[in-house]
């Protein structure tokens, strides 16, 4: 009983850390969603370069919330020795783990297939939102500039759309080498931009070390959390015993 005890406290304790990690980032992103240029300006004296807003808030919100229901069932689960509540956060952990096995299969095996997806969504959406959606401009204007990218693939994506159309024919300063204004498909298509999909493809894979080593330490993390919990609901009837 006393490995049982000590494995529940460590699973309370995990949780825990879950739990305020969760609650951190999900004031954090409260706090980018509402106030974002405060935010900034707090942050504004540890950096050397001016930061740019990028609308992080929701992300934050959406995986604060999912930290905070895991520390919240796997705390309650473990203390209050409740078989639901562990089977409950096992389920989720498994869901999520599931998940990102198949997107990094998908990425891996089939990186023009997950292209193809990803171009059927992000396409029409710069089409239909681009210079009319204040945040989803403010996302985009970011990761082109920082990445020197244009569009999902290309500057074509922007060709025929509501912020072209808007706006003489122009595209997006990010699309031309000289970041000049304006600037026409005719001087994007002599920059020949790449795309920021392929520009993301080509970064992970000058730090595939990197990123597979941060990968597989995040999922045997989650089977770790898998198993231990596990291990408490089926010693729940030999502890009532």
């Amino acid at each position: 009983m006393g490995c049982f005890t000590f494995v529940k406290l460590m699973v309370v304790l995990f949780n825990l850390l879950i739990f305020l990690g969760g609650l951190t980032l999900l004031v954090l992103g409260i706090w980018v969603s509402v106030d974002g240029d405060t935010f900034l300006h707090q942050l504004a004296p540890f950096s050397g370069q001016d930061l740019k807003f990028i609308n992080v808030g929701f992300f934050c919100i959406a995986v604060g919330a999912v930290m905070l229901l895991l520390g919240l069932l796997g705390c309650c689960g473990a203390h209050g020795e409740s078989k639901c509540l562990l089977l409950t956060f096992f389920s989720i952990l498994l869901i999520i783990f599931i998940s990102e096995v198949a997107a990094v299969v998908v990425a891996l095996a089939y990186s023009s297939f997950a292209e193809g997806i990803l171009n059927a969504w992000a396409a029409p959406a710069l089409q239909r939102h681009y210079g009319s959606d204040h945040v989803f401009t403010k996302l985009w204007n970011t990761t082109m500039t920082e990445l020197e990218c244009c569009g999902f693939t290309k500057y074509t994506d922007f060709v025929g759309s509501e912020f072209e159309q808007g706006n003489g024919g122009r595209l997006p300063p990010s699309c031309c080498w000289t970041n000049s204004t304006p600037c026409s498909p005719y001087e994007a298509e002599r920059s020949t931009v790449q795309g920021c999909f392929k520009h993301i493809l080509e970064t992970i894979k000058e730090h595939a070390i990197i990123v597979g080593g941060v990968a597989a330490g995040i999922g045997a993390l989650e089977i770790a959390a898998m198993i231990v919990p596990m291990y408490l609901y089926y010693h729940l009837d030999t502890r009532i015993s």
